[in-house]
């Protein structure tokens, strides 16, 4: 679209203009001061990172001006629905940091406990002549409803009297009709520039089980019949939605405006308020498209650490608070816009930087002797559990003989301006000695299997002697001996392009095939206690967490979260 924008992680935030009109609203006491607001998502999926943003909308508003969110499974499609959805939503929500509990109120609710309700109010409109039973075929009423340069042209069942509408609507909910033999429209206008409020179905019959009321139902309602009334039974004051949903308004406000002038409801009514979906760089959030990546096993289902479900994110590692800080970053506003993936990992780097405590891990590993170290001895090394927090203590682990450093520290023939170790050169070991190389070892394919170096006793960090020696180079190591051999997954973006299926391209032309790698690392002993999706950040290479699935006690699994540097950035 041409008036989408990328916002990368300085763009200044936007602003939030409901709460601008909930403001107003305090000022007029339309409300008399109260906010009601509500997440409604549908149980046909997992939640992903879109979802985050009106989780924290709705949840954030209610309770910054002292009202309650409440959360509300829209499942009227008896098809798609399941339990394990539910579950899953309701966990989402509750690890993001909100409840719908208020007092001793549970605000938890589900569309289909309405449906009762609903239907009385089906009836209600069709004996007020503001709906009928259509008998015409899906293609009939699609080619009936016009365009948008062409009027709709009235269905020729439109005429019926209330008496054979409710006489029919009866007998659909009692089974008689088959599946697309009959529907229930609203009788708006079929002349409406407004496609949405061309005479739209509210009702239709589905012979399916329903995930909650078994068999009871054969009919059953429309998102956009269900909607409008679940928030006027609940008393919402303010239903924030996004921009596709703007189109839908009028018809949201018709059906409330017919009931309430049937004595249902009392005014004032629910007000629907339209902000910008998420969109996000690097990311699909197209539930189908998410379905298609799990089941043809691109991915290693839904809770995925590469996908943007928020089962995926937090296996992933990232945490309620820098969601939370992503959300408000973003800001709330009425233009669509592509958000920069990069906002999204800063927000995680700002949230752990402060609390995570470092640790040290050699991702790939190469040995390096040290000859002049008495063999069988060690001694402790310390560093800080946090270089920013003294009070957090040290940590200790112990240095040895033979030790594991980065291959990428070792480099036989230098390029210019390498710091790291090379013959004659020398370099500290990161809170140890500083050493000097002397040579190194190769196999038959004449690859570095090994390096040597000479260490200088009088040189350990923290030490008076340490002052003596001057060098540029700083690498980090673990003791061979001592060290913790642990499954590394090195986890970068899905998609190799920011809008991957941008044009209608095939997304999974562009799927990243980096986006995953496995690697045998070796961790400094302390890092090897970590308990399930505890943060650390492994000093030089991350943010990582111990995996909530696959770690053990004592063997656990880390998932690299984000690099400590944005490597996408433009």
């Amino acid at each position: 679209m041409s008036n989408e924008r990328t916002e990368r992680p300085d763009a200044p935030t936007a602003s939030n203009f409901i709460r601008n009109v909930i403001d107003e609203d305090n000022r007029n006491r339309k409300w008399a001061g109260r906010v009601e607001t509500r997440f409604p998502p549908e149980p046909n999926g997992y939640l992903h990172i879109g979802h985050a943003k009106s989780i924290c909308l709705n949840f954030g508003v209610a309770r910054d001006y002292g009202g309650v969110c409440h959360l509300r499974l829209d499942d009227t499609n008896p098809e798609k629905e399941s339990m394990e959805y539910v579950d899953s939503i309701v966990e989402a929500v509750r690890w993001l940091g909100y409840t719908w509990q208020q007092g001793d109120k549970n605000h938890l609710y589900f569309a289909s406990d309405y449906y009762e309700k609903l239907y009385q109010f089906a009836e209600i409109l069709i004996e007020r002549g503001k709906a009928y039973v259509d008998s015409q075929s899906a293609e009939e009423m699609r080619v009936n409803r016009g365009s948008l340069t062409e009027s709709g042209r009235a269905s020729p069942f439109r005429s019926r009297t209330p008496a054979e509408n409710l006489d029919l609507f009866r007998r659909m909910r009692a089974g008689e009709f088959a599946e697309g033999e009959h529907v229930l429209r609203a009788k708006i206008d079929m002349s409406s520039p407004n496609i949405n409020m061309r005479d739209p179905v509210i009702y239709r019959i589905r012979f399916a089980h329903h995930y909650r009321t078994g068999d009871t139902w054969c009919v059953y309602p429309m998102y956009d019949y269900t909607h409008c009334i679940s928030d006027a039974i609940e008393g919402i004051t303010h239903s924030l939605c996004t921009l596709e949903f703007e189109d839908h308004r009028p018809l949201y406000d018709w059906v409330l405006d017919e009931l309430a002038q049937a004595g249902e409801f009392k005014r004032p009514l629910p007000q629907q308020i339209e902000f910008a979906r998420l969109n996000v760089t690097y990311a699909i959030t197209s539930k189908r498209k998410l379905l298609q990546l799990v089941t043809e096993n691109h991915v290693d289902g839904w809770d995925d650490p590469r996908m943007p479900t928020l089962v995926g994110l937090r296996r992933r590692g990232f945490t309620p608070g820098s969601i939370q800080l992503f959300c408000e970053r973003i800001g709330v506003s009425k233009a669509d816009s592509w958000i920069d993936m990069g906002v999204l990992e800063q927000s995680l780097r700002d949230d752990l930087d402060n609390v995570a405590p470092r640790a040290t891990a050699v991702l790939d590993p190469l040995k390096l002797i040290v000859d002049n170290y008495p063999a069988g001895s060690e001694e402790t090394c310390s560093a800080p559990v946090h270089p920013h927090h003294p009070e957090r203590g040290s940590r200790t682990f112990p240095f040895s003989r033979e030790l594991w450093i980065e291959r990428e520290d070792f480099d036989e023939h230098p390029p210019k301006g390498y710091f790291r170790l090379f013959p004659g050169n020398k370099v500290r070991l990161r809170y140890g000695f500083v050493i000097e190389c002397t040579g190194c070892d190769k196999d038959e394919n004449g690859n570095v299997v090994a390096v040597h170096c000479n260490y200088f006793p009088d040189s350990k960090s923290g030490t008076e002697g340490s002052n003596n020696y001057k060098v540029k180079g700083n690498i980090h190591w673990v003791s061979a001996t001592h060290a913790y051999e642990a499954e590394v997954r090195l986890y970068d973006r899905l998609f190799a392009e920011p809008q991957p299926d941008a044009g209608g391209r095939d997304y999974l032309t562009v799927l990243n095939p980096n986006s995953k790698r496995v690697v045998k690392a070796f961790l400094e002993p302390g890092a090897a206690v970590m308990n399930a999706e505890d943060h650390l950040q492994f000093e030089r290479h991350g943010y990582f967490v111990a995996d909530k699935i696959d770690s053990q006690p004592g063997k656990p699994v880390f998932n690299r979260i984000v690099s400590l540097k944005d490597s996408w950035g433009r």
